[in-house]
């Protein structure tokens, strides 16, 4: 007898795409009414500390050592009618020996459209992490007339991952930073960024600096930890410190917080959180085991008390809450250098990745709709009732809603299903 066996096609290229938008996405979701462009840009900051050099197993220096600290930043933004360009990405995997392309709507070095100045709004990435974890995010929101300014952190990238201590001392002075070079940046943006209104959206580490830029100072406890900055370094951001009461910025109206770090290390407290200074939308899920619920994330909301505040909760979704792009095709595999598959770091266990996003797409609108344009009527897509299940779809036939309507407003039939948004504002 003989078997014969067919011939298998080799697989096409994977097209990861980061644009995807499900049938049943929410309103806000979708692509705005501008093109996206995208470019590359490097920054570079003169004599900062340099916390990779500092040891507690050496005495501490006198002066600190510094050093010139590259920061590379993707930069999305509304294009010109009929701009063209390649629409594809090429970045690293959380294995940085894979290199990937992700496929989106924005144009490589597309002409800049007409129009302007456009509200900034700061990606700051986790640890590990890059510039494109949130690239869906950002190539999404720069559709509807945003300039976005998404930082590769040095020492915290997937390529160039170093001690925890540089990222618990950088992430702040690196988000502000790169405001001050986005608000002078010339060229095609001449006289098109509004850095006087500006938003940080900060995923895991990224959302701890985001609190700390926000006025949240952190606890003596962190600044002592030995595992943690070196020397007492930390204490640039201790609450209540000169150097951290300087520190937030006027320019920065509001701050998107992704599953932020630290509340559960006792990185913060009541007391310090009470120092938050601008309104706050905090995404976790409520599983999640590496920034914490109960006592991470929903503590940080309940007690960031200074401040209107509301809280977007994935029921049963881990730390990956929205963030991170969908798993490009290449992570699926076993990576020997790791010891796993890149998967786990962009997927959820139980949540769709498209689905997530356009979640997170939904409401980050909104809310930045909200606070840098003074849209009010975005309000109505966060005055929800707090338990997306409990919503009745009670409409006429013509679509009005009746008295007894209390579905989420922006989503379809059925589908506003293991949510929660709650609310609490200054002073509760």
């Amino acid at each position: 007898m003989t078997l014969t066996i067919p011939t298998l096609a080799m697989p096409a290229a994977a097209q990861n795409r980061i644009d995807g938008q499900a049938p049943d996405a929410p309103e806000l979701a979708a692509y705005g009414d501008h093109a996206i462009g995208v470019r590359t840009q490097t920054f570079t900051d003169p004599d900062r500390v340099n916390v990779l050099a500092v040891s507690n197993d050496q005495p501490k220096p006198d002066p600190m050592p510094v050093y010139d600290r590259d920061l590379t930043v993707e930069i999305w933004y509304p294009a010109a009618d009929g701009a063209e360009g390649t629409r594809t990405l090429t970045a690293n995997l959380r294995d940085p020996a894979i290199q990937v392309e992700l496929q989106g709507q924005a144009m490589r070095d597309a002409d800049v459209a007409e129009g302007g100045p456009w509200p900034l709004v700061i990606v700051s990435h986790g640890y590990p992490g890059n510039r494109y974890l949130m690239s869906h995010l950002a190539e999404n929101i720069a559709s509807k007339g945003y300039v976005v300014a998404s930082i590769d952190h040095r020492d915290s990238t997937y390529a160039d991952q170093a001690a925890f201590g540089s990222t618990l001392v950088n992430r702040s002075l690196d988000q502000l930073f790169v405001l001050d070079q986005m608000a002078g940046l010339a060229g095609a943006f001449t006289g098109k960024i509004n850095a006087n209104t500006s938003a940080i959206v900060g995923y895991s580490m990224g959302g701890y600096g985001a609190t700390i830029t926000a006025g949240g100072g952190v606890t003596e406890e962190a600044v002592a930890l030995g595992w943690g900055a070196p020397h007492g370094l930390l204490g640039v951001h201790l609450s209540g410190s000169d150097s951290h009461n300087a520190l937030p910025d006027p320019r920065i109206k509001t701050a998107v917080a992704f599953a932020p770090w630290g509340r559960e290390r006792g990185f913060w407290s009541a007391e310090t959180l009470a120092g938050v200074q601008i309104p706050m939308l905090y995404v976790v899920g409520s599983v999640d085991d590496v920034s914490g619920y109960e006592a991470g994330v929903r503590q940080m909301w309940q007690e960031s008390t200074g401040v209107d505040r509301a809280l977007l909760t994935y029921d049963n979704a881990n730390h990956n809450a929205g963030a991170p792009m969908p798993a490009p095709a290449e992570s699926y595999a076993f990576s020997e250098a790791l010891g796993f598959a890149p998967y786990g770091h962009y997927a959820d266990a139980v949540w769709d990745s498209v689905r997530m996003n356009n979640i997170a797409q939904h409401f980050v609108t909104a809310w930045l709709d909200l606070y840098l344009k003074a849209d009010e009527s975005r309000g109505a897509y966060l005055d929800l009732i707090p338990h997306s299940n409990d919503g009745v779809w009670s409409t006429e036939q013509d679509g009005t809603p009746k008295a007894d309507h209390t579905h989420w407003a922006g989503f379809p039939n059925r589908s506003a299903k293991g949510l929660r948004f709650e609310w609490l504002r200054a002073g509760k």
